[in-house]
């Protein structure tokens, strides 16, 4: 899972505009935003990158948080 939607979203950006940068087509950036396909790690580390994020924020935690 991923947070690539939420992460355009707060930066004002698009998935075209992801697309373009990542030389991808718009279907499969479209996969990655809707987590119905993961990115490979390059592609991963590409996106945030281009987002200039760290790359743990585009990953969602597999651990639940304990209060």
């Amino acid at each position: 899972m991923n947070n690539i939607k939420l992460i355009l979203q707060k930066k004002g950006l698009t998935q075209t505009w992801l697309s373009s940068e990542l030389g991808k087509s718009y279907n499969m950036v479209n996969a990655y935003v809707q987590n119905r396909r993961q990115p490979s790690l390059e592609i991963l580390y590409a996106i945030a990158d281009l987002l200039n994020v760290d790359v743990k924020e585009l990953l969602v935690s597999n651990k639940k948080r304990q209060n």
